[in-house]
């Protein structure tokens, strides 16, 4: 028999439990295993739970049980999580967690930590919630050279530009309107400041390209400069704007990772993601292009990620060497984001085409209804980010957007 323990029982953490009690019997036909829950660790008291008598507050109740073999982390956070989840690693039990901060920043420590201790370190749901996307990497599509990553990485800012651009809400509006309905926390700076999808696109770059990607080497921005302006040019020119975490591979084996809002174009799948919803397009050399769609957050989709970390870590009693990338003692791997060959849409004020021309040269022109006579807007040709930046400072500029171009 396989025991494991869970780590916290919030709202992950409870849906693990439930999702596992509900279909325990159905999990362990199916992988072949006897699996059972033994330890919940959580400094609350739940009385009244059909599993009460589960729960323990001291987390050396899991360290020193031999039955034990793998635990899920699902606290949040770095601390005490970080020292939970590498205590468990050095005594040799493996672990599952849908801990992005976790993962993004202390990740190269805590898989080293499980190949010296031949355990396991797994981290399915914390970039995708129920979209797998980590397994596909380092087992379907390894036999490939990933050229390029880009996704809608993050619900609660998709949610707000799904009502920018259907119903012409604020951004202000849309994001109260995220809160009502549970979508966006009462501080949502992880979220609209792009934070979250960073630390996702560091995991997906690091798992990638085989070396670790620090968020604070990520260039990030988030989506609070937005206007309705900016959606309604986009919807003009054929696409949507969409919060976008990417990493893409150079040709003189740089990388570029970065997380920022484009103009995505209606041709590509991504364009067409609303709502909740996520969606992760991978390229490859072998395969072209690949798409992983569905619930990026949530109580149950985020459980059935952990869950299924767990059972693969209960059916393996060696380190899964696939899962695994160095550390760096540096970002000299990492191409600075300025001086990336890009496409711009661009919105001014009081300016007219022939000083734009004098700038750009031919450019194409975009048009809104109700566009003021002393606005003009227009997508640049492809060219190096300052390059773009150094003439814009010529103009007034109101806004700013990269293409994404894949």
């Amino acid at each position: 028999m396989a025991k494991f323990a869970v780590l916290g029982h919030g709202v992950v953490g409870s849906g693990t439990v439930e999702l596992f009690l509900k279909n325990k019997e159905q999990i362990n036909k199916k992988s072949n295993i006897d699996l059972d829950l033994k330890y919940i660790l959580d400094i609350r008291d739940f009385p009244g739970l059909p599993y009460s008598d589960k729960f323990t507050k001291d987390i050396n109740d899991i360290l020193n049980d031999d039955e034990v073999t793998v635990v899920a982390e699902v606290m949040g956070g770095v601390h005490p999580a970080y020292d939970f989840v590498l205590a468990c690693l050095n005594k040799g039990k493996s672990v599952c967690t849908s801990n992005k901060e976790l993962v993004a920043k202390k990740g190269a420590e805590l898989l080293k930590a499980a190949k010296d201790h031949n355990c396991n370190f797994m981290f399915e749901a914390s970039t995708g919630g129920a979209i797998p996307i980590i397994r596909p990497l380092r087992s379907c599509l390894a036999a490939n050279e990933i050229t390029e990553i880009a996704g809608i990485l993050n619900g609660t800012t998709n949610f707000i530009l799904t009502k920018m651009i259907t119903e012409k809400m604020s951004f202000e509006d849309a994001l109260a309107m995220a809160q009502r309905l549970g979508y966006a926390e009462k501080n949502p700076a992880a979220d609209v400041e792009g934070a979250d999808a960073c630390r996702k696109i560091c995991i997906l770059s690091s798992l990638a390209f085989g070396k670790h990607v620090y968020p604070d080497w990520v260039h990030c921005e988030g989506i609070t400069e937005l206007t309705l302006e900016d959606v309604a040019y986009a919807q003009s020119w054929g696409g949507a704007v969409k919060l976008i975490g990417s990493v893409k591979k150079l040709d003189d084996g740089k990388i570029l990772p970065m997380v920022a809002p484009r103009f995505v174009c209606g041709d590509c799948l991504l364009s067409s993601i609303d709502d909740v919803f996520n969606g992760i397009m991978v390229c490859g050399d072998g395969f072209d292009k690949v798409m992983f769609y569905g619930r990026g957050a949530g109580k149950l989709p985020t459980a059935s990620a952990v869950l299924g970390d767990v059972i693969d870590c209960a059916k393996h009693n060696t380190t899964i060497l696939s899962q695994m990338w160095e550390d760096s003692t540096d970002n000299s791997f990492i191409e600075d984001y300025k001086e990336a060959e890009v496409r711009m849409y661009v919105r001014v004020k009081g300016a007219d085409k022939a000083a734009v021309a004098a700038l750009f040269g031919d450019v194409e022109y975009l048009s809104r209804e109700g566009q003021p006579d002393d606005e003009l807007a227009f997508i640049t040709a492809q060219d190096k980010e300052k390059n773009i930046t150094e003439k814009l400072e010529k103009l007034n500029v109101l806004g700013k957007i990269r293409l994404l171009d894949m």
